[in-house]
């Protein structure tokens, strides 16, 4: 693959990473902070459904494929599991970071703010590590096979 088009199937794929872990982040922070849970369950929380997000959003394709349920399941895990680790680590470590952020209600601006900085240089972090998976051809270059992007 060229690099060009490596790179670009690299976002690609790490939007799709991004979809998934904002989604569940975002859930989690809001469960958490509705029932005023403290930092470690509060990101606990959010890390475990920005997995079960991220695993979702590939394994639905994979199954309207005509894949098993089985198979789907190994593929996300296969291909998604470096990227929303990554993506994880960098943006949990930014909201820790930020002063402030994790005591934030949602209806504070720091709260969203610091959020989606966050997710936004974990996603730049990411890219790299799904290109250098892709040109290997693991990560999402598995699962391209399997249905139409």
């Amino acid at each position: 693959m060229e690099a060009p088009t490596l790179t670009r199937t690299a976002i690609s794929a790490t939007l799709h990473c991004l979809t998934g872990c904002a989604l569940g982040e975002i859930l989690g922070l809001v469960l958490a902070t509705a029932f005023g849970w403290p930092n470690g369950p509060s990101i606990a929380i959010s890390i475990a459904l920005a997995f079960v997000f991220g695993y979702l959003l590939t394994t639905l394709p994979l199954l309207r494929a005509g894949l098993s349920l089985r198979a789907a399941l190994a593929l996300a895990l296969a291909s998604d599991t470096l990227s929303i680790t990554t993506m994880e680590i960098v943006d949990s470590l930014i909201v820790l970071a930020v002063p402030g952020a994790m005591a934030a209600g949602l209806g504070d601006p720091l709260f969203w703010g610091s959020l989606a900085f966050a997710l936004f240089i974990a996603f730049w972090v990411a890219v790299p590590v799904n290109r250098w998976l892709i040109a290997r051809g693991k990560g999402h270059a598995v699962i391209h096979a399997h249905h139409a992007h």
